[in-house]
C-alpha cells in the first residue's frame, strides 16, 4: 500500500507517515486456532473430519501433536483432512511462541486428553492462570492435577454433562469440547466468551451433527 514500516520481528515498530497509500486486494488468512479446534473435536469424537479454507503450515505442531497421538492426517491445497482411530495415545505438550506449539489450543487439547488412555503432561510457558477452566473440566469427570505452569491429565474412560461455565475464551471451546463426548446434558454458562472467537460456531457443529443449542 506504500507504507514505510520497519522493524518486524523485533521489540520496536518504525512508521515513516507517508502523503498517500494505495489500493490493494488483499486475503484473510484462515484461523489457525479454528483449525486445530475442529481437529480436536474429530479427535475426542474418535471421528473423520475434512477441513476446507484451511492452512496446514500455520498448524505444524498441533499436527505433529495430533499425529503423535495416532491420528492421520492427510493434507491437501487448502484442506486438512483427520481420521482418528478407536484408540489413540498421551502425548505431552509445551507451548511456546509462534511458531511453536500455541498457548491457544492448550486448553483445548488438555480436554481432547480427559478421554485418553495414560497420563500426559501439559506446560503453560506463556500466560500464567491459564488453567482457570480446569476446574469445569474436573466438574464433568476430569482427573486434572495443577502444579505451577504444569497439568497433568489422567485420562478417564468416561466425561459426564454438568452445569459448567466459560472462563475464558478457549476455555470455553474446550467445555463444548468435552461436552460432545461427555454421558448425558451440558449446560454451558458465559457464552459469549466462545461466540466472540468463532463464527458460526453453533451452526458448524450442529452441522457436524452434534445435538446442541442456545437457550
Amino acid at each position: 500500500m506504500g507504507a514505510k514500516v520497519k522493524g518486524a520481528g523485533s521489540s520496536q515498530i518504525e512508521i515513516e507517515g507517508v502523503k498517500h497509500l494505495k489500493d490493494v486486494s488483499y486475503n484473510i488468512m484462515p484461523d489457525r486456532i479454528e483449525t486445530g479446534t475442529f481437529l480436536c473435536l474429530a479427535a475426542i469424537n474418535r471421528s473423520n473430519i475434512l477441513i476446507e479454507n484451511a492452512d496446514a503450515t500455520h498448524i505444524t505442531p498441533v499436527i505433529d501433536k495430533l499425529e503423535g497421538m495416532g491420528c492421520n492426517i492427510e493434507i491437501e491445497k487448502n484442506k486438512i483432512q483427520i481420521k482418528v482411530p478407536k484408540k489413540i495415545k498421551a502425548v505431552d505438550i509445551k507451548t511456546m511462541p509462534y511458531p511453536g506449539f500455541p498457548t491457544d489450543m492448550q486448553s483445548i487439547f488438555v480436554s481432547l486428553l480427559t478421554t485418553v488412555k495414560g497420563t500426559s503432561v501439559v506446560v503453560e510457558n506463556i500466560f500464567e492462570n491459564r488453567y482457570r477452566y480446569v476446574q469445569e473440566l474436573v466438574r464433568m469427570g476430569a482427573k486434572i492435577t495443577i502444579e505451577g505452569k504444569t497439568a497433568i491429565i489422567k485420562g478417564v474412560k468416561k466425561l459426564y454433562g454438568a452445569n459448567v461455565k466459560a472462563t475464558d475464551l478457549r476455555g470455553g471451546a474446550a467445555l463444548v469440547i468435552a461436552a460432545s463426548v461427555a454421558k448425558g446434558t451440558t449446560k454451558v454458562d458465559n457464552i459469549e466468551y466462545i461466540l466472540r472467537g468463532y463464527e458460526n460456531f453453533i451452526t458448524k457443529l450442529q452441522n457436524l451433527g452434534l445435538d446442541i443449542k442456545i437457550n
